[in-house]
């Protein structure tokens, strides 16, 4: 599937992430792309930085066989007011906990897709959840799928495990960012210079992650093979259990979840 125009309701990074892909694949051209913001000011910097057709005209994106909604979660109530009378197609929507009982209900016309992309789809390392309206036709779900595809790896999950894969996948990065800002910090005091200790703390934890998912490792697998007994590995963990670090992920997790049902 192709479409020669494609709207697109809000332009931040994660639109523009998905954008770029699309272009280049010829799936859509550049001037086929109708996207709409909130002020003149955001769309006349957009269009001039992107060579993009931008305006705030909502009509100039809701007239598109499909359309990408990427604004702001509280603002999709107003967005939806917004839509010219008759306007139908298929609906893309990356906003986090927004149902697809709530788009069927507020846009009744389109043909709704939810997908929850996390931000490593900036670097085409991204991890996407998507959730599908019966009404989505097959040549719509395999186009969606490979429009994602692009940026990173695709799951297509019942709709009720959304809220868990958000929870792990798009609120995941900020864990793990916490992860690497707090063992930078300890390189540091152990007397590592601080732009050395940044770079060798996330070049450890991707080279840990490819680790893991190149070889199929168990975690518990990896942590054993750098354990030696009685070494340094097993003096950090000794003290990564005392201050319950374990338990304080899955917590994060689960409150994640639970903040997604809430929102919903």
């Amino acid at each position: 599937m192709t479409t020669p125009e494609l709207g697109v309701v809000g332009l931040g990074r994660m639109a523009q992430a998905l954008l770029w892909p699309l272009i280049e694949a010829g799936q859509v051209s550049r001037q086929g792309i109708r996207a709409v913001v909130a002020t003149t000011a955001s769309a006349e910097r957009l269009a001039a930085a992107h060579q993009l057709a931008v305006g705030t005209d909502a009509a100039l994106a809701w007239r598109a066989p499909v359309v990408l909604l990427a604004v702001k979660p509280q603002q999709l109530d107003a967005v939806a007011a917004a839509v010219p009378p008759g306007c139908s197609g298929l609906l893309i929507s990356v906003l986090a906990g927004v149902t697809l009982e709530r788009l069927q209900r507020l846009l009744p016309g389109w043909r709704c897709v939810r997908a929850v992309p996390n931000t490593p789809a900036l670097v085409r390392q991204g991890l996407t959840g998507l959730a599908f309206l019966d009404s989505v036709t097959t040549a719509e779900r395999q186009w969606v799928i490979s429009l994602f595809a692009q940026v990173g790896e695709v799951v297509e999950l019942p709709e009720a495990q959304l809220d868990a894969f958000l929870a792990l996948t798009s609120s995941g990065p900020a864990f793990v960012a916490l992860v690497a800002e707090a063992l930078a910090d300890g390189a540091v005091a152990a007397g590592l210079p601080r732009v050395l200790a940044q770079r060798m703390a996330h070049r450890t934890l991707a080279g840990t992650a490819a680790l893991l998912q190149e070889q199929e490792l168990h975690p518990a697998a990896l942590k054993d093979m750098v354990s030696s007994p009685g070494g340094t590995t097993m003096a950090g963990l000794r003290q990564l259990e005392r201050q319950g670090l374990r338990s304080a992920l899955i917590e994060a997790v689960l409150a994640a979840a639970e903040r997604s049902r809430e929102l919903a």
